[in-house]
Order: C-alpha cells, then sequence, then structure tokens
C-alpha cells in the first residue's frame, strides 16, 4: 500500500487506461496554480510529481518546496532542500550484507530500547541480487562457471544463509539467487515497470513513476528506461527502506544534446567513454543529465541503459531518458505485460513525461554531440574518463605509461615453465564483463562475430591471457547459444565463468602462479582490458596496473593480439592456418551482421522463461534451509557476520556533538582518491591487518575470500579501511599501500588508529579533489567512523561518499577555494581543532585551528559540508540510522 499525503493542491485526478481506473496526481492540475511546467526536464517533473504527491502541508513537503520546484525554470541552479521518497530499493549483495546486518542490529537495539521489532521493516519493496561473489577460479573451459558457483556457494555460505534469513524474516524483502544475473540487468530485464502502481489507504490504485534508490552507484542504469534513480550508500537506502526520505538539494541538469547516429563499426561502449570524457571536463558532479535531441530517438535502449550506467563515471547523480516508443518495444520484449505497457504509455503522455526529440527543455547548462562524430576508443589507463582514440593505444602505453610508472625502460622476462615471455604492456586479463555492456546485445553479438570470424581463420588468445565471458544476465547466453555465436567464444578461450560483475569489481581470480611471479619479481606492468566502467588502481586485479576498459568485441581482438604496445588497427591481430596475417579490419563484423543476428536470435520467450522463478534458485538455493525469526541469532566467532557496535549504549536522547580538539592526521592524501582505495572489494593479503585477523580466527589463507565478501563483519572490515595495495598516503612518502605513523613510526593505518584510540586522540583524514570517487560503498565512510576519524577535509567530494560520511557521523569539511593541503603545508605532526560544533548549521563557515610540532598555531577557514537541515539532524545524532531508530522507537 503507497503512502499519501494531503493534497491540499487538489492535484488527485483519475486515469482511465483500458477501461481500468488508477489515481495519479497530475502536474497540469499543479501548473493551473503554480505556474507553466512545459520547460522543465522530464526527470525534474518527476521530483515534482513525488513531491505532489507525498505533501503534506508541513516540514516534510510543503507548497513552497513545490513551488520551488516550477520556480527552477527561471533559475535553473541547485536550490531548495527537499525530501524525496523513491517508490523502491535495490541492493547487491556486497553491499546488501551489511544492510541487513544493520536492519538486524537495529531489532536488537530498538528491542533494548523497548521498541517493537516490527518497526524494523522495509516500508517500499527491496529486491536484493546476489551478483557480486562469483570469482573468476576457473576459466577457458565447458565446466569453468560449475566450478566457480560451487566455489561461491562454499565460501559464501554463512552469507547466504543470513541473507535467506533476511528474506524470510523481513517484509516487503526479497532475494535473488546467484547465478541469475547482475542487479542492474535484472533490474532493466524484469524488476523495474517504468510506471509503478499500488493500493492506497483508500483502496484505489494509484500510478506513479516507477524510482528508486541503490546501494550500487550503477543503479543509474536503470534511467535508460525512463526510471529516475541512482545510487546511494546502504545508510541511506536502510533509512529510506524505513520510511525516511532522501534528503536533497533541489539539482541542477544538464541537457545533452545528441544528434546523428553512430558510424560503421563504432559500438555504444565507444559513444559512452566519449559522454564521460565530455561530461567530466564539463563538472557534472551532484547534478542530473538528461539527454534530449533527435539522436536519442536512434539509440537502442540497450545504449542507453549503458550511457545510464556510466553517469558515476561521469559523476553525475544520474544520466537520464525520456519515455518513448522505444521504451515499450523493450518492455514488450522483455516479458512485461500488455497492461503495465499500456499504463506506461498512458500515464507517461498524460503526465507530460513522454519524450519529444523536437523538444527543448530548460537546463542549468547544455552540451552537444554529434554521435557520427564518435570512434573507436578505450579509456584508461586508470580512470574512466581518460578516453584513448584505439590506435593511439600503443603511443599511451609506450610513452606516457613510462612516465606514469616511472619505468626507464620496458622489460620482458621468461614465464617458469612456459614456452613464452612476459613484459610490460602486455594483456594478462581479457573480460567480458560488468552491467554496463553486457547488458547490450548488439556488443555481445559483435564479440561473438569477432570470435567466429577468429576461430574460422584459426586464431587461438596468447596463452598469458586469462579469458573470462561474464553476462549479466542467463537471456545473454541464451541468445549466444541460440545464434551459435557462443561456440566460437568458447573456442578463443570465452567460456561462460558465470553470472555476475567478476573482474569489473576485482573478482579476476588469480592468475596463473608463474605469470605472477613474473610479474611482481619484475616490476612489469602489465595490462588488463575488460568491459567494465571502472579501471581504478588496485581494482581489476593486484598483479595488473595498466587497466582499460574497451567494448567487448575489442576485448575479444585484445585476447588474441595479448599486448597493447602495438597499434591494433595496423598491426597483425595474429596469422591464420596458412600463416597470412589476420587484421582487426578483417574480424569486425558489420552493423548489418550484427542487426541480423539480433533480430533472428532474440524474442519474449527467452526473458518469460528465464524470469518466470526468478527467487527460486538453483539447487544449492534451494538446499540452504533457515527459519524466519523476530531476531537474528548471531554466530558466535563467525568471520562473516557480526553485530556491528553503532548502536552499543545508545539511548533515547542524543548527548550533545562535541568540539574535536588536538585532532592528529591518520592520512594526508592527493586527488581521485576512491572508495576503492578506502575500502576496498577485492583480494586480502596474508600480511596486512584483516588477514592476520582472519588466521588468528583460524581462517586458511585460501579462504581469505574477498573485502567484498566480508562487509557483514566489522572487525574484518576496519582493518580493511585505508588498505588498498595502492593508496599513497603523504604522511609516509615513497611507501605504497594502507600505511600511517604513530610516534614516528611507520604502520599499519588500523594499526596506528587503535594507538590513537587507546591515546583519546581523534584523527582526522586529509586530501585534494574529488575525495570518494567510485562505488557506493558504506563502508568507506563505516570505516571511518570506526577507526576513529570525526572529520573529512578534502578539496571537493563526490556525492555519494560525502552523504556516506555524514549518515555514519562525520563531519565532512572542504577547504575553500584557493587553499589546500599543500598551500597550507599540512603536515603529519599539525594538530587540527574545531569548536562550536553545538552550534552547526548546514553549508556554514568553520575556523580550523592547526597547532605546529613546534607550538606555533594559525588558522584557516573550511566549508561544512553538511548541505541541508535532515542531513544535520543525522549528525547530531550520531548518523543517520541512530535518528531513524530513536524515531521508531519513541
Amino acid at each position: 500500500m503507497t503512502a499519501i499525503g494531503q493534497d491540499t493542491l487538489g492535484t488527485r485526478q483519475m486515469l482511465d487506461v483500458g477501461g481500468k481506473q488508477y489515481a495519479y496526481y497530475s502536474l497540469a492540475k499543479a501548473a493551473e496554480q503554480l505556474g507553466d511546467i512545459s520547460k522543465l526536464p522530464i526527470s525534474m517533473k518527476v521530483l515534482l510529481e513525488n513531491l505532489l504527491r507525498f505533501e503534506d502541508g508541513g516540514f516534510t513537503v510543503d507548497r513552497k518546496h513545490i513551488q520551488a520546484l516550477v520556480d527552477w525554470q527561471a533559475n535553473p541552479a541547485t536550490g531548495e532542500e527537499i525530501q524525496y521518497r523513491p517508490a523502491r530499493v535495490l541492493l547487491q549483495d556486497f553491499t546488501g550484507v551489511p544492510c541487513v546486518v544493520d536492519l538486524a542490529a537495529m531489532r536488537d537495539a530498538i528491542k533494548k530500547l523497548g521498541g517493537d521489532t516490527a518497526k524494523i521493516n522495509p516500508l517500499v519493496p527491496v529486491n536484493l541480487v546476489i551478483d557480486h561473489s562469483v570469482m573468476v577460479d576457473e576459466f577457458g573451459h565447458p565446466k569453468a562457471m560449475e566450478a566457480n558457483m560451487a566455489l561461491e556457494y562454499e565460501r559464501n555460505a554463512e552469507r547466504y544463509d543470513f541473507l535467506k534469513w533476511g528474506s524470510k524474516s523481513f517484509q516487503n524483502f526479497t532475494a535473488v539467487p546467484p547465478g541469475t544475473g547482475i542487479c542492474h540487468q535484472v533490474n532493466l530485464e524484469h524488476l523495474a515497470q517504468a510506471v509503478w502502481s499500488s493500493e492506497g489507504p483508500d483502496g484505489v490504485m494509484v500510478a506513479y513513476p516507477d524510482t528508486c534508490v541503490g546501494t550500487d552507484s550503477h543503479t543509474t542504469m536503470i534511467n535508460g528506461l525512463g526510471v529516475l534513480g541512482w545510487g546511494v550508500g546502504g545508510i541511506e537506502a536502510e533509512a529510506a527502506m524505513l520510511g525516511q526520505p532522501v534528503s536533497m538539494l533541489i539539482p541542477e541538469v544538464v541537457g545533452f544534446h545528441l544528434e546523428g547516429r553512430m558510424a560503421e563499426g563504432v559500438t555504444a561502449t565507444d559513444l559512452v567513454l566519449t559522454c564521460v570524457q565530455m561530461l567530466r571536463n564539463v563538472g557534472v558532479v551532484g547534478r542530473f543529465v538528461e539527454f534530449y535531441g533527435p539522436g536519442v530517438a536512434n539509440l537502442t535502449l540497450a545504449d542507453r541503459a549503458t550511457i545510464a550506467n556510466m553517469a558515476p563515471e561521469y559523476g553525475a547523480t544520474c544520466g537520464f531518458f525520456g519515455i518513448d516508443d522505444k521504451t515499450l518495444d523493450y518492455l514488450r520484449l522483455t516479458g512485461r505485460s500488455e497492461e503495465n505497457i499500456a499504463l506506461v504509455e498512458a500515464y507517461a503522455k498524460a503526465q507530460g513525461m513522454w519524450f519529444d526529440p523536437a523538444n527543448e527543455p530548460v537546463f542549468t547548462k547544455t552540451l552537444s554531440l554529434d554521435m557520427a562524430a564518435v570512434v573507436p576508443s578505450l579509456a584508461g589507463p586508470k580512470r574512466p574518463q581518460d578516453k584513448v582514440v584505439l590506435q593511439d593505444v600503443d603511443d599511451l602505453f609506450n610513452g606516457d605509461l613510462a612516465k606514469v610508472y616511472g619505468k626507464a625502460e620496458a622489460v620482458r622476462v621468461g614465464v617458469e615453465g612456459a614456452a613464452h615471455d612476459i613484459g610490460d604492456g602486455d594483456v594478462v586479463i581479457a573480460a567480458i564483463t560488468s552491467c554496463t555492456n553486457t547488458s547490450n546485445p548488439d556488443v555481445l553479438i559483435a564479440a561473438g562475430l569477432v570470435a567466429k570470424k577468429a576461430n574460422e581463420r584459426g586464431l587461438k588468445p596468447k596463452p598469458w591471457v586469462k579469458t573470462s565471458l561474464a553476462p549479466g544476465s542467463q537471456v545473454v547466453t541464451d541468445y549466444l547459444v541460440k545464434s551459435g555465436l557462443q561456440e566460437h567464444l568458447d573456442a578463443v578461450g570465452f567460456d561462460l565463468v558465470g553470472y555476475g560483475c567478476t573482474t569489473c569489481i576485482g573478482n579476476s581470480g588469480p592468475l596463473a602462479a608463474p605469470i605472477s611471479a613474473a610479474i611482481n619479481g619484475n616490476d612489469i606492468v602489465a595490462a588488463s582490458v575488460l568491459s567494465g566502467n571502472r579501471n581504478f588502481e588496485g581494482r581489476v586485479s593486484p598483479d595488473v596496473r595498466a587497466n582499460f576498459l574497451a567494448s567487448p568485441p575489442l576485448v575479444v581482438a585484445y585476447a588474441l593480439k595479448g599486448t597493447v604496445t602495438e597499434d591494433i588497427t595496423t598491426t597483425p591481430i595474429g596469422h591464420d592456418q596458412n600463416g597470412a596475417p589476420v587484421m582487426l579490419a578483417d574480424l569486425w563484423p558489420s552493423n548489418a551482421e550484427i542487426a541480423e543476428h539480433r533480430a533472428a536470435n532474440i524474442d519474449r520467450s527467452m526473458f518469460e522463461s528465464r524470469y518466470a522463478n526468478v527467487y527460486k534458485g538453483d539447487e544449492h538455493w534451494q538446499a540452504i534451509t533457515v527459519e524466519p525469526s523476530d531476531t537474528y541469532q548471531w554466530r558466535a566467532g563467525s568471520t562473516y557476520v557480526a553485530n556491528p557496535p553503532y548502536f552499543e549504549g545508545m539511548t533515547m536522547t542524543p548527548a550533545p556533538v562535541t568540539d574535536i580538539v588536538d585532532a592528529k592526521p591518520l592520512a594526508i592524501l592527493a586527488d581521485s582518491v576512491t572508495t576503492d582505495h578506502i575500502s576496498p572489494a577485492g583480494s586480502i593479503k596474508e600480511d596486512s591487518p584483516a588477514g592476520r585477523f582472519l588466521m588468528a580466527n583460524q581462517v586458511a589463507k585460501k579462504d581469505f575470500n574477498s573485502y567484498g565478501s566480508r562487509r557483514g563483519h566489522h572487525e574484518v572490515m576496519m582493518r580493511g579501511t585505508f588498505a588498498n595495495i595502492r593508496i599513497k598516503n603523504e604522511m609516509v612518502p615513497g611507501v605504497e599501500g594502507g600505511f600511517s605513523t604513530f610516534g614516528g613510526e611507520t604502520m599499519a593505518i588500523y594499526d596506528a588508529a587503535m594507538k590513537h584510540k587507546e591515546a583519546g586522540t581523534p584523527l582526522v583524514v586529509i586530501g585534494g579533489k574529488e575525495y570518494g570517487t567510485g562505488s557506493s560503498r558504506d563502508w568507506a565512510a563505516k570505516g571511518t567512523i570506526l577507526l576513529g576519524v570525526r572529520m573529512v577535509i578534502v578539496e571537493s567530494f563526490e556525492r555519494i561518499h560525502r552523504s556516506n560520511l555524514v549518515g555514519m557521523g562525520v563531519l565532512p569539511l572542504q577547504f575553500k577555494e584557493g587553499d589546500t593541503r599543500e598551500t597550507l603545508g599540512l603536515s603529519a605532526t599539525d594538530t587540527f581543532s574545531i569548536r562550536g560544533l553545538a552550534d552547526l548549521v548546514p553549508g556554514q563557515d568553520i575556523t580550523v585551528e592547526v597547532t605546529r610540532e613546534d607550538g606555533t598555531r594559525f588558522t584557516f577557514t573550511a566549508l561544512c559540508r553538511i548541505d541541508t537541515a535532515n542531513e544535520m539532524e543525522y549528525y547530531r545524532h550520531g548518523g543517520i540510522l541512530h535518528y531513524v531508530l530513536r524515531k521508531l522507537a519513541a
């Protein structure tokens, strides 16, 4: 049943769809009273409807909030704080496990506070898709997926028991079992409805836009279907589940005008990498991006989803496409009901949310791209926005990368037990992976056609390349098998390894031991080529330092070529059975070939069949037997799931916020520190604090699993905070990895933090621009607070991480223009104090007092990045979960 407000504006109307009546909150009726809204971007119309539906005449949604959205057309800038309520929440298992852990802990806590445990239940639909845990241990043979799935269940038995308990013990909560697909593709193909409907308190069905937030940053993919959605931290998602609105400022909206169509041989991957570079140059952090113009009509729904997916990489809150005939066609293809499709069309047209290529809304600013100008490209070696034209990749590696990695000359060495050598720039991982590209049939079919032509010429991947195919949906396998392309992919090493994120999130599995030894023993800068969305340092593999994002057909081509040090467009990919050179152009399929395969091999029945029993799972999942219960019985000695300490000693009334006095730096960091740097998802090193903790708890090295899989256990995750093998703390110059200092001695950051905690010393983290870019992972904020960090001072924050810090009670501060850690000369020996925090207000200037080692003092002014009144309430309560828990307990 959907909650609704008071409708003091009288906007509730009835909509007849095929003889069925739906109530809806009419934007046209609102315009009669508040002013014309015809020039509002469609994404803003979705926000406006949300405010109309939940308008209560009070602090949460008042008429002034609604009027502010209408008036945005006259001044399209960030403005009034609004309270937004998404229709549903999407989780994946890496970020979902800590969400369920927190809900279970909140049930314990509310019970101790004398409240009702039944209040700790999702009030909106929550779907958790298990997609982040499968690793590429086995590859290149027909049984690879079966072997990887068996290992996945073996490693994650306790986590999966816990998630199945959650699906049985919480209302409105479902779990999609492992091996089904990637959450964003499952969302696109099955969960999303484009327009949602549910029963109102009066028994009447209410229609409203399908909106969602998700605990994965690539939740933005669903905007390709006209569903407004974006990634939030797990903490914020939990609050949304429990009925709390998402507090946000009315965003700026950047209009991205598309015209023309892509040229022959150019893929959606090339297009999105171009968009990422353009939008990063403009600067869209915290903004919506809405795509408009005649070129939109030339994009398939899957192309739109590819562009929307990479919104985190271009820094936007979301990249939005409106609903049109392509949307309806996709809904029909993927098995949605005709009743739902009719509602989507009728509702979008009634509300002025139907996309018209000729319409020119008001935007904060605009930019334009003629898609005919897009050329084949990669991005790398460290950031998604660093686009490289295909024929320049070799120049990049041979020239600039030598400077980046400080190498005087290239190295080649023999590999023990092998008949080949390996050197700088050799591709050791080639992975068709991730939600971004494996959701798009055109690029998957293109990869299959490249494999077919290569196989027919007798080409094989180079022996040092680890190859893998991990689609986002089981439907991908259906159409690749039906078309006969899967057998050719198998023949060139791209056997199915599982359905999940795999290499894109660092679950690439180990390289062959001799390859790994050759790389690490000779400081070789090995490369990966993956069809993913992220290539940050230390993310894909601990053995690989240069990572390139590419379309799936290029992934196949680079696996065959084996290196990025030669121009793949002008030098042979390999030689055929007759010794003749085979060029990339010989393998590349035409757009007509791709379209022919798509039309002949994909149909509605595939989606209906695959999603008919989506929650049932395979025999592994069905064998997990758990009983629902009011509270969770925490297992003593578990290293996967533990009751977190957030609510220890909590009372109904929050204590006043205390000043931060004589805080010491835990880390001083440069620009573009990602959430991967702060809280890695990949492998756990044996000699790290987390590794030592696991061994002390009788966990063998082979069973360490990954940080991502252990996010349900705070003791592991605290030790993994700032533990990325590539992070560089300027407090320990020349040292790479998670190290800091205490008393002049260099040690692991965790160990230093615990020594400071014993001494009662608060901590501060200092950084540069784009702090917290990347994944939405809440553990980047949870680990920060559990290490004793009270504040973070940087030049700029990425949106989600700043919100997560506030949600955990950490104070985010931003240097004023012209000030940086370098201009102020901040160092490891300084101490930092802030006073008057009990009277803090959003957006306030704060005086930071710095005391040098010699006793001298100076001050600088920083901006408080607690942006809204709601966020300030969360901060005063010690975090958003404490705020919600006290509210529910009361």
